[in-house]
């Protein structure tokens, strides 16, 4: 029988690239990965976001369209945004304003009702006395309401109300379907108002005036 004698060969050397790898390539793989997991810690989807600073004022939408320019080039399309603020405790604003996006258009027209910020003047919960407004071909009549009465009205004038925190008030709107000429006609309102102190001197003097009486 023949005997076979064991051989006593070299073992044959890793090659770098195999499965194994050489522990550098192993060392800069840990390192790429724990650079990766930095990079997601800080960049990543589950990070927290900055807290935005909450706003001066409240903000409501009262009439979002798409409006179109005719130019020489051809038609622009665009968003137009009308937006009533207020801090529900006499202060309203009142901005319309067009942006390409509809979120542009809104910053915009918060912008220009900051702008036009007024004080709204009341007594006792109400107006101190009624306003007629024409404004445009829209006209708006405010009217006093004791307490418990609540917002006698709708659409934009209630919308305007509500911001500027008046609780009791009777209204009517005359002659006009237009959201955006019934807040402004309602804002012209507004500042038509006078507080009772202001008012009573100029009632006083009318008064005292002599009236003309035929003999």
């Amino acid at each position: 029988m023949e005997h076979t004698k064991p051989t006593n060969a070299p073992a044959r050397p890793k090659r770098e690239g195999g499965r194994g790898g050489s522990p550098s390539s192993r060392a800069g793989g840990g390192r790429g990965e724990g650079q990766g997991e930095r990079r997601g810690r800080g960049r990543g989807r589950g990070g927290k976001r900055d807290e935005r600073a909450p706003r001066e004022f409240e903000q409501k939408i009262l009439d979002l369209a798409r409006v179109t320019r005719v130019t020489a080039g051809g038609k622009r399309m665009s968003f137009r945004c009308a937006l009533v603020i207020g801090d529900k405790k006499g202060r309203v604003g009142f901005g319309v304003a067009k942006g390409g996006d509809v979120q542009i258009a809104i910053e915009k027209a918060y912008k220009q009702a900051k702008k036009h910020v007024l004080t709204v003047p009341l007594t006792h919960g109400t107006i101190s006395h009624p306003v007629w407004v024409k404004f445009g071909s829209a006209m708006i009549l405010l009217k006093p309401a004791p307490k418990g009465t609540g917002l006698k009205s709708g659409g934009a004038v209630r919308m305007v109300l509500e911001f500027a925190g008046v609780p009791n008030v009777v209204s009517k709107i005359i002659n006009s379907s237009n959201k955006i000429n019934i807040a402004k006609a309602t804002l012209e309102a507004l500042t038509q108002l006078r507080a009772v102190e202001e008012k009573a001197p100029q009632v006083a003097e009318k008064e005292t005036q002599p009236v003309a009486v035929n003999a």
